[in-house]
């Protein structure tokens, strides 16, 4: 048992190495690589059939009195209205305003929560939930499903979540994928500030890193947004998709 009185999650287990584990410690990652599996099976196998879907991130701490639990619901509901199924963690605050949102538009409402040493409850307003006990597996659903990311206010998973999401687009990992911040330059401000006087300014990333990051606060924009983001996804892998088609019998002689 954990010092703190928690009980130890399975991604704690994962991490904590000490360098003088036993055999038989070292022989289990046999299993772990099993539950690992079938936690991606798990995810896959419900979201198969989800549609276009655009992820939400934002803090879990957010009341529903604050301005940014309606700003992140309207978002959500302009984007459900337009077709698409929401994705966010699943717990309270703006993931609950968003995935409320959804519900109010009648679209699919997907919720992936995560196992922590203080539980985290799925939210009322999500019609597909998810228990994952590894991060990494949680956060494959929240991109491999979306076409797009709208980053409200948060905190520190938030963050790592919009700068995980600018790396894989910066790569090319993931292609034409707005990352869009909701909040204003009130709140993005200073961030944005400093990669420019700082990161930019030292070569450490380039302009065209910036431009991947759109700051809206209107509804309407950011469903505009991700829908060309959307068609450019489809016309990108329609032309994939034909480069890589066989060679008819004619062709293979």
């Amino acid at each position: 048992m954990p010092l703190d009185g928690h009980s130890q999650t399975l991604d704690e287990e994962l991490l904590l190495w000490l360098g003088d584990e036993s055999a038989d410690i070292r022989q289990a990652d046999a299993e772990r690589i099993r539950d690992i599996a079938s936690e991606f099976a798990m995810g896959f196998g419900a979201l198969a059939d989800i549609g276009p879907a655009v992820t939400i991130f934002g803090s879990a701490r957010t009341p529903p009195e604050h301005p940014d639990y309606e700003l992140t619901r309207r978002v959500a509901a302009c984007l459900g209205e337009a077709g698409y199924a929401v994705i966010t963690g699943g717990g309270g605050g703006l993931m609950e305003a968003a995935n409320r949102g959804a519900r109010d538009a009648g679209a699919r409402s997907v919720g992936c929560n995560i196992e922590l040493p203080r539980e985290q409850q799925l939210n009322r307003y999500v019609d597909i939930g998810l228990r994952f006990r590894h991060f990494f597996a949680r956060k494959v659903m929240f991109v491999r499903y979306a076409c797009a990311f709208v980053i409200c206010p948060g905190g520190f998973g938030t963050l790592d979540e919009l700068f995980e999401a600018l790396t894989l687009i910066q790569t090319a990992t993931i292609r034409h994928f707005p990352a869009i911040l909701l909040g204003g330059e009130e709140e993005w401000g200073g961030l944005l500030a400093w990669l420019s006087a700082r990161a930019l300014a030292d070569h450490r990333i380039e302009l065209g890193d910036l431009e991947l990051i759109h700051v809206i606060n209107q509804p309407e924009q950011i469903r505009e947004i991700v829908q060309h983001a959307h068609r450019r996804q489809r016309e990108y892998a329609g032309t994939r998709r034909r480069r890589r088609r066989p060679a008819g019998p004619r062709a293979a002689r």
